[in-house]
């Protein structure tokens, strides 16, 4: 599968994640045992159902092709196939980052970001 798919994370998780040079599982991708992503049409969503409320977040951008067999494409929300990554993600795999910050009850995405995922 090519393209790009994404990370959602809060700054401080993106912080401590460049310190170690490596993203930590956290939350439910501790809890399930593998990395849950987003395809660029999956983002907004991803972010409205499980990002609600909070700010400060960064947008990981990961080339498909790069993640190798640990990514694979499985059924999830409503039997729509989501990339989810068995391994562990090396911050030099990161293609881009972005900043997200909420707007009341919806997230303002950066154009740069809006344009990829377009």
């Amino acid at each position: 599968m090519t393209g790009q798919v994404y990370k959602i994370l809060s700054q401080e998780i993106w912080r401590a994640a460049r310190a170690a040079g490596t993203v930590p599982l956290h939350g439910v991708d501790a809890e399930d045992g593998f990395v849950h992503l987003s395809a660029g049409a999956q983002l907004r969503e991803t972010l409205r159902l499980h990002f609600a409320g909070q700010d400060n977040l960064v947008v990981l951008a990961f080339d498909a092709d790069d993640l190798g067999a640990g990514l694979r494409w499985e059924a999830s929300r409503g039997g729509q196939k989501f990339p989810h990554y068995y391994g562990v993600l090396d911050t030099g795999q990161v293609r881009a980052t972005f900043e997200v910050s909420a707007d009341n009850a919806d997230f303002v995405l950066p154009q740069a970001l809006t344009r990829r995922i377009a």
